[in-house]
């Protein structure tokens, strides 16, 4: 059963690689044997996890939201590893406020980022897979807040969302190539980006940040807090011939948050 699981020797490229599920999910791959590309905004970040892993992995600098810096992060890593069979489009943003109070730039920004930035990443490798003959796989970040929508964050909701509607699609039409797309959809993970959010909801709701997270624990039934390693190891899963009849999923990956 052990070749199944194994990606020895894959090329894999992470958007939003350099720090909390993007980092686990980088380490998981290198860890089952993959070459890695880390490709952020934040290049010294990448360059540091790139030097942690070893000469598996490489750092790129990437605006997800623009499709020429995409196309020459993917360009890069391409070359220096001699092609491409696995993208982890994980790169996300949020910010928090009541619908009633969300701005333009609010809502252009989530968008920008975590829905062009799937689009662009997902189209880009979709083309040098066709290019190349090459039967690869995708995986898209999404969010619990994807499957339900989550008050003080519904512009956030609305493009997590539409990654699961553009996975489901494209991988459609890319079945009868032989490349598969498929999502995780995280719960309350323990992130940077979590930091933020809880005390941005405590101040929202008249809350500590300690209180907030409490009921995050409360509304687990696995009873704590995500950790990102939890979604990098479906991740991998996901990634290789073990699910290899699986294509337009949303994965749960929530402690049981969300059950269907």
């Amino acid at each position: 059963m052990a070749g199944i699981f194994d990606i020895a020797g894959r090329r894999a490229l992470v958007t939003g690689g350099a720090r909390g599920i993007g980092a686990a999910i980088v380490r998981a791959f290198a860890r089952a044997g993959a070459r890695v590309a880390i490709a952020d905004s934040d290049l010294p970040a990448a360059q540091a996890l790139a030097g942690e892993i070893g000469e598996a992995a490489a750092a790129f600098a990437i605006d997800v939201r623009e499709r020429a810096s995409t196309e020459s992060a993917f360009a890069k890593a391409i070359a220096h590893f001699g092609g491409l069979d696995i993208l982890a489009a994980n790169a996300g943003v949020s910010t928090m406020r009541p619908a009633i109070d969300i701005t333009d730039e609010d809502w252009d920004f989530n968008f920008a980022v975590n829905a062009r930035g799937i689009f662009l990443s997902n189209q880009i490798a979709c083309r040098h897979f066709f290019a190349e003959k090459r039967a690869g796989t995708i995986v898209n970040t999404a969010s619990l807040a994807g499957k339900v929508g989550a008050p003080l964050l519904a512009h956030y909701s609305a493009s997590k969302f539409a990654v699961l509607g553009w996975t489901q699609a494209l991988a459609r039409e890319m079945a009868p190539h032989g490349i598969r797309v498929n999502a995780v959809c995280p719960g309350f993970v323990r992130t940077s980006m979590q930091e933020r959010e809880i005390v941005w909801e405590g101040e929202l709701r008249g809350m500590t940040p300690e209180a907030v997270r409490a009921e995050y624990v409360s509304l687990t039934p696995m009873g704590r807090i995500e950790e990102p390693e939890d979604v990098a190891d479906v991740v991998v899963f996901l990634a290789t011939d073990a699910a290899r009849f699986m294509t337009g999923q949303g994965i749960n990956v929530t402690g049981g948050v969300r059950m269907d």
